[in-house]
């Protein structure tokens, strides 16, 4: 991320500060897990220096990583660039080949029963468009809970395999039905729609107005973030994924998974960083929500 006071096309632009962060939407999943004292591991492919930067300050924060180093390419640079608005360069990312999912495959293969495995973000440009629903068909007879945070196509062709969890924004629930959502109401509905596709739990994210969760047990919890001042956006969907999972494991309950979900998204949004666990914990106290049969 860099910041510059007043960025101009074309022009030499000089910056105000810079900050390096080992991130991705799945790296950023298992760094708040991390924060809140979630035993996990990240996987994924690295490569080049950059793959070899990533695994180092994960290190340093204490994450756990698994990755696959492949040949070809690096770790793909994205460039968040801040100034009177917010414009970013994102890389391509390095090329697999079949033998790199092989290995990712065998990786899979450790997985069992009631463990927990996160599907986020976009794929590499080099591997299959379906490889999501892949590997929840590889998957599908472990009873392994999956949750799915990605893009319109990637998210429909996974749902028959029902996923425990998905968590679109509220962008990507109106581009996943091609409409406009302006109620609660049509949040619910829509939400609904992905659970009758097969989605177990729906959280739909909507940054400063909170979220709506439905639940396996036909429950809607809906409520809005303690207040706070928006610093940074980014990771703030993946810190509410990781914070429905902490608060799933540690309770067993649909409410405090949500309370989880909102004050790790929330605390995340209010930090220049990755939510803490002592961020998350405090907002957690303040969330006020309602849970009412669907």
């Amino acid at each position: 991320m860099v910041l510059v006071e007043d960025f101009k096309t074309g022009l030499v632009n000089r910056t105000v500060a810079e900050q390096i962060l080992a991130g991705g939407k799945g790296i950023n999943v298992s760094t708040v897990l991390s924060n809140l004292n979630i035993e996990n591991t990240a996987l994924g492919f690295i490569a080049g220096f950059t793959g070899d930067v990533i695994v180092s300050m994960l290190d340093k924060l204490g994450v756990s990583t698994d990755f696959i180093k492949v040949e070809e390419g690096i770790s793909r640079i994205n460039v968040k660039i801040r100034s009177t608005e917010e414009t970013e360069i994102n890389g391509s990312g390095p090329l697999c080949t079949d033998d790199d999912l092989s290995k990712l495959y065998k990786k899979l293969d450790m997985i069992i029963e009631g463990d927990y495995l996160v599907l986020a973000g976009n794929i590499l440009k080099s591997l299959n468009e379906n490889i999501y629903k892949d590997i929840m068909k590889y998957l599908k007879d472990r009873k392994v809970n999956i949750i799915v945070d990605t893009t319109k196509k990637l998210m429909l062709n996974i749902l028959e395999y029902r996923p425990f969890l998905i968590k679109p924004n509220i962008h990507e629930l109106e581009e996943l039905f091609g409409v406009s959502i302006k109620t609660e109401e049509l949040i619910i509905k829509y939400a609904k729609a992905l659970q009758d596709m097969g989605a177990q739990n729906v959280l739909v994210s909507r940054g400063k107005d909170g979220a709506v969760l439905l639940t396996k047990d036909q429950r809607i919890i809906k409520g809005k973030p303690p207040e706070g001042k928006l610093v940074n956006s980014v990771g703030a969907g993946d810190s509410m994924v990781a914070g429905f999972i902490a608060g799933y494991l540690t309770y067993s309950d649909y409410e405090e998974a949500y309370k989880f979900a909102v004050a790790a998204g929330s605390a995340s949004a209010y930090s220049k960083n990755l939510a803490t666990g002592e961020e998350i914990i405090n907002l957690k106290k303040h969330i006020i929500y309602i849970s009412q049969n669907l």
